[in-house]
């Protein structure tokens, strides 16, 4: 298993459109981040966590070609609105596309997309979802998938857990603290993905302090800390996070050592 980071920002992205703050408006492109998602692999499986309105271009630079399922962690648009790009994963299946998430996601994920649940969606090579609930931890190329339950605003949102034999990754992009008992599902990691938006408080994202406070409860090898703003520049932050604790950056690669 390796896990692909294809954006590590916020709903807005970096730089912010019209923004001449001196994150937005640097040269280093290592502060230059699209929306949130990542790509899980193993072995021959290619998995999407969500598909953002930069799937396009994440694909493109990453030469990605295959996407057997994807997983949705909710419903918000920076999450799903690369959803029409899923089709380029389409043309060359036989059968429809997995899309894993919570019962009230894929009713959202159906309402704003009923032209690819419709019966009528009969094109050859066209999305055509296979709508999954996920309610407990399943099987799925030949990786154990555990749902994590966070809280974030008002909306259902789950992280997800990956193990494969002994090496584990979880996920969590969007979250302002834990449901009870999600702590007991995130004990043992090797890698930690944790939400972290900015270094002041956040009513539905968790800041550097709350992240690092999570951080040191569940004892990760790794921690990375992704869905980031504009409004922290990492290159003056990092300096100063614990040595296991590091920024997520696009295109990072984890895998086990």
């Amino acid at each position: 298993m390796e896990l692909t980071f294809l954006g590590t920002s916020t709903s807005v992205g970096i730089p912010v459109i019209g923004c001449g703050c001196d994150v937005c408006v640097s040269e280093v492109s290592g502060l230059h981040r699209m929306r949130a998602s990542v790509l899980v692999n193993a072995g021959d499986f290619s998995l999407l966590v969500d598909s953002g309105p930069d799937l396009r271009q994440q694909a493109l630079r990453h030469g990605l070609c295959k996407v057997d399922a994807v997983l949705y962690t909710h419903q918000h648009l920076d999450h799903i609105a690369g959803f029409d790009e899923l089709r380029a994963f389409c043309w060359r299946r036989e059968g429809p596309l997995p899309l894993y998430s919570s019962p009230s996601c894929l009713d959202e994920l159906q309402r704003v997309f009923d032209w690819a649940f419709s019966d009528k969606n009969t094109y050859k090579g066209y999305i055509r979802p296979l709508a999954v609930p996920v309610t407990e931890c399943f099987d799925l190329g030949g990786l154990k998938v555990t749902p994590i339950p966070v809280e974030h605003g008002t909306v259902e949102t789950v992280g997800y857990r990956f193990d494969d034999d002994d090496f584990s990754i979880a996920y969590l992009p969007d979250v302002k603290r834990l449901k009870v008992g999600s702590s007991e599902l995130l004990k043992g990691l090797d890698h930690l993905i944790i939400d972290c938006l900015r270094e002041e408080v956040h009513a539905t994202h968790m800041s550097l302090g709350e992240s690092l406070d999570l951080i040191q409860e569940l004892g990760p090898r790794e921690a990375w800390l992704t869905h980031i703003s504009h409004e922290m520049d990492v290159l003056e932050v990092e300096p100063l996070l614990p040595s296991h604790v590091k920024f997520a950056y696009d295109t990072l690669t984890l895998r086990r050592k």
